[in-house]
């Protein structure tokens, strides 16, 4: 097949492939201006990016895109390596009208890939692979605000995203073009063209990127995502599903109709939930309470069920230990 047989076919693909990536670093940089601007429709389109199979697919063609713009890049490499043989030792000085970018687009490709492995750690890992893994994390998957929270506020995050977005600037201003080229818009008239529109859209890409992690910075040391009232409330929706599984629908039916509550009441209540299960957990485990549970089948199953329950309101009161760990309010009580 020519598309991975011949150098043309090769080229094409990268070029295909990269123009997809380009379509998805600018799509990037609208939904971190959207976390910027408005936090909470941040977190609403992070929910709806979750594991949801529209969502899976195109998570899945993306992975797909970077492996194969990966496998031709590095086979494109080491065919012009072998072409050129001996002949490119004796080159001291890069040639005139090449740049830099040009040849070293390999290792700047491998800064990109170490950078977009972090990136996933800190935010692909904990959001859909969570979800799709099943986990009851502290955090929801959908609070993407929190996930930024914690990824900014460490001083090294910063760093890596710079010299990241550093390395895409020269990878795509060079790319832009090329793949252009590849495709044979190759004269005279529209390369010079092509070379400043692509240095354009990638300066402007790359300084909105380096831009946002400067604010994401300062917001997480302000811990503005932990504080704001509003993602607040929003987190306060966030735990339902957290404990709707081990709960059941009446659960569900108790979270509609407290979800109108202010924060700082639904924080309260739950609080006082958990704390009520735990003391009856801790009765049934005195020897009296094992005795009693043993002695009735029907308690057994019931004990169960405690215990997962209170696992889960366990994990939601951490995430409310979470984000009022800065607080110095006053408690309030929870209406009865």
């Amino acid at each position: 097949m020519w598309l991975s047989n011949s150098s043309v076919g090769r080229k094409f693909v990268m070029a295909l492939t990269g123009a997809c990536l380009v379509l998805f670093v600018t799509f990037h940089c609208l939904m971190n201006a959207v976390a910027i601007c408005w936090p909470t429709a941040y977190n609403s389109i992070c929910e709806f990016l979750g594991a949801n199979w529209y969502a899976l697919i195109a998570s899945a063609g993306l992975a797909l895109l970077f492996i194969i713009h990966i496998i031709y890049a590095v086979v494109l490499t080491l065919q012009n390596r072998r072409a050129r043989g001996s002949v490119r030792y004796s080159i001291e000085k890069t040639p005139k009208g090449v740049e830099w970018s040009s040849k070293n687009m390999l290792v700047l490709g491998i800064v990109i890939l170490a950078f977009l492995v972090v990136h996933l750690i800190q935010f692909w890992a904990k959001m859909q692979l969570v979800e799709i893994c099943g986990d009851h994390a502290v955090i929801p998957p959908a609070a993407g605000t929190l996930f930024i929270q914690e990824a900014f506020a460490q001083v090294w995050t910063p760093i890596v995203y710079i010299i990241g977005f550093i390395a895409l600037w020269f990878h795509l201003n060079h790319g832009f073009w090329s793949m252009f080229q590849s495709t044979g818009w190759d004269n005279s008239v529209w390369i010079p063209r092509l070379k400043k529109i692509g240095c354009c859209w990638t300066s402007i890409v790359v300084l909105l990127f380096i831009a946002q992690a400067i604010v994401f910075t300062v917001r997480a040391n302000e811990k503005y995502y932990i504080t704001n009232e509003q993602l607040r409330e929003q987190y306060k929706d966030m735990i339902w599903p957290m404990i709707e599984d081990d709960f059941g629908p009446d659960m569900a039916q108790m979270g509609q109709q407290i979800s109108v509550l202010p924060y700082s009441q639904v924080s309260m209540g739950l609080r006082q939930m958990e704390a009520q299960q735990g003391q009856q957990l801790e009765q049934l485990t005195t020897p009296e309470g094992k005795a009693y549970v043993q002695s009735n089948p029907q308690m057994k199953e019931n004990f169960a069920n405690m215990e997962k329950q209170h696992n889960a309101l366990q994990n939601v009161v951490k995430f409310f230990d979470y984000l009022e760990a800065s607080d110095n309010k006053p408690e309030l009580s929870f209406p009865q």
